[in-house]
């Protein structure tokens, strides 16, 4: 297990729609333990494949952060089924640094995808583990958090980044 590099936005990785995997090897399943880590000492409680520089379809997943074990989540090629309400909160990106972004999202979905081991999983999620399912299946299909702020919060972004202050 080796952590990888945090990519940033505006990384072109980042708005690409990441490709399906089609089958598990060692690549994949060295991604997953490698982004788990990475997470961790992040810290953060999600991560998908594209923020480590890899346009795959893999998320991992622990609302605790590594608090509580048996918590982590690896799926492949997650899609959400069913969604029902919604809740606007504020979220933060370990890909977009120091922003914050007030983010509609669905209060309940189900999530269906792949385990490591190939066998079709599906995860009922309410609230904030919702929430982080959302986010990171976002990353998959090209969106990060500045797609859901004003035009102005991202042209400061974008400038702070550009100075290095971010």
């Amino acid at each position: 297990m080796q952590p990888r590099p945090i990519i940033t936005y505006p990384d072109p990785v980042l708005k690409a729609r990441a490709s399906e995997i089609r089958s598990i090897d060692a690549l994949v399943v060295t991604l997953a333990e490698d982004m788990r880590e990475t997470m961790y000492l992040a810290p953060g409680v999600g991560l998908a494949a594209p923020q480590v520089g890899v346009s795959s379809r893999l998320i991992v997943v622990d609302p605790t952060a590594g608090k509580e074990p048996g918590r982590l989540i690896v799926m492949l090629n997650p899609i959400i089924v069913e969604s029902e309400g919604s809740l606007t909160d504020s979220e933060m990106c370990l890909s977009v640094p120091e922003v914050s972004v007030n983010v509609k999202r669905a209060q309940r979905i189900l999530v269906r995808g792949m385990d490591l081991k190939g066998r079709e999983v599906s995860v009922e999620a309410e609230g904030y583990l919702a929430r982080i399912f959302q986010h990171e299946i976002d990353h998959l299909d090209g969106k990060v958090i500045l797609d859901y702020a004003s035009s102005l919060k991202r042209a400061l972004y974008l400038k702070k980044k550009k100075k290095g202050l971010v």
